[in-house]
């Protein structure tokens, strides 16, 4: 079942653990302005052509502009079988919250 986290439960797991994944579904010309250290891009249009890409052993934290659009390529992870979380309110939510340097857009 997909989890939502804010951008303070990610903070915390990802300072507790290196097992989770980030991915960000946004596109590249987003993924330039702002992103997180060590996510991976895959814009939301190429996920379900670029699955073998990914590990179905691995969590998934995924992540957009707003949280809409990843929300979307949870529900199509979570149907191909893969454990995903949902970071609410996006990239934009983060930069607001936890990294202030980070651009917004």
């Amino acid at each position: 079942m997909m989890q939502n986290w804010t951008p303070q439960q990610l903070i915390q797991a990802l300072n507790a653990t290196t097992s989770l994944q980030l991915l960000d579904v946004r596109e590249s010309w987003e993924y330039d302005i702002a992103h997180i250290e060590n996510s991976t891009l895959i814009p939301l249009g190429q996920i379900m052509g670029r699955l073998d890409e990914l590990d179905t052993s691995q969590t998934y934290v995924v992540i957009c502009h707003h949280g809409v659009r990843s929300m979307h390529a949870c529900y199509l992870l979570e149907r191909a079988g893969f454990e995903v979380i949902n970071l609410m309110g996006g990239i934009d939510l983060w930069a607001k919250t936890v990294d202030p340097s980070m651009p917004l857009y």
